[in-house]
């Protein structure tokens, strides 16, 4: 269940409150009249299904401009009315995209942020560190604090909606991102060169790693599920640390060892990396898309004529 607070000019009020009325899946509906100071109106409460949140917010959403709309995910709800309402929506409450909500976490997480370039840079380094250790426990806490797969979504949703400038801006997050994360660890592995701490003879390809310098159709199929599975991580909210591992299986592996191997002077070996990585993000954004696009046009939810 979703709780939504909205302000009403309140002039409106009974014109909102009767859409709420006539939505499958609303119910604990609460008007406080004036209550509202900024901006100044009634303030209304209800509860909703997540798959009746679409039509919902799709009806009301001239609130945008004209007073306002907030929710928040429910964890513990004792209510006969809100089990009723959730009966009453069809789909089931993990199913249901809520478009609007996913608009706004794609837009959010196409921008550059230090946060978002520090942590792919540590994971890029810790990608590094790995393949010159052979240390398979690096590789998948290098993949954990991978953060990419929020730009590679917002390409999905970009391509799904025609959304060109968001698609522009989340592709110019990824090459900055990879840019400057594998320009940090180029340079710190020239300095350990120097240093004398590692040599050409530390990058060896070992079976284990295999996967990150020699792209193959199991990397296009394995970019493929995890594409899926990240999308379908953001959308039924279902996210968590091992989905995050899956996602960034081969890109910040990739980025790590490009950046190694270029110091170390193994050219040969970097084109096979950087193949992977791009083998990675294209299978990915195909494969998110694709699951956006049957998600929106076959899975069964209230609310198609919303829109973001």
């Amino acid at each position: 269940m979703l709780h939504l607070r909205l302000i009403i000019p309140a002039a409106r009020t009974e014109e909102a409150t009767a859409v709420l009325e006539d939505c499958p899946g609303v119910t604990n509906i609460v008007v406080l009249p004036g209550a509202a100071r900024e901006p100044r109106g009634d303030v209304v409460l209800c509860d909703a299904a997540r798959e009746a949140a679409n039509e919902v917010l799709g009806r009301l959403k001239w609130l945008e401009t004209e007073g306002s709309i907030a929710a928040e995910q429910i964890d513990l709800s004792l209510s006969r009315a809100a089990e009723e309402a959730i009966l009453e929506a069809p789909g089931e409450p993990d199913d249901a995209v809520i478009w609007e909500e996913l608009s706004q976490k794609v837009y959010a997480e196409s921008r550059i942020t230090w946060a978002y370039l520090t942590f792919l840079a540590i994971a890029t380094q810790l990608s590094g560190i790995a393949v010159l250790q052979s240390s398979v426990i690096l590789i998948v806490g290098a993949m954990v604090l991978g953060p990419e797969f929020g730009a590679i979504a917002a390409i999905c949703f970009g391509l799904l909606h025609r959304k060109w400038h968001l698609i522009a801006t989340a592709l110019r997050t990824l090459v900055i991102g990879f840019g400057v994360a594998m320009a940090i660890t180029y340079a710190c592995a020239l300095a350990s060169y120097g240093l004398e701490w590692i040599g050409p003879e530390n990058l060896r390809v070992t079976e284990e790693f295999q996967f990150i310098v020699k792209p193959d159709r199991w990397s296009f199929i394995v970019a493929l599920l995890a594409g899926a599975a990240g999308v379908l991580s953001i959308t039924a909210g279902k996210s968590s640390a091992l989905i995050g591992v899956f996602i960034s299986v081969t890109t910040v592996p990739a980025a790590g060892y490009v950046a190694v191997a270029s110091a170390l002077g193994h050219w040969n070996e970097v084109a096979g990396s950087v193949a992977q990585l791009a083998l990675n993000v294209a299978g990915m954004v195909i494969a998110g898309t694709v699951t956006l696009f049957v998600q929106r046009r076959f899975w069964p939810q209230v609310g198609r004529r919303s829109s973001v």
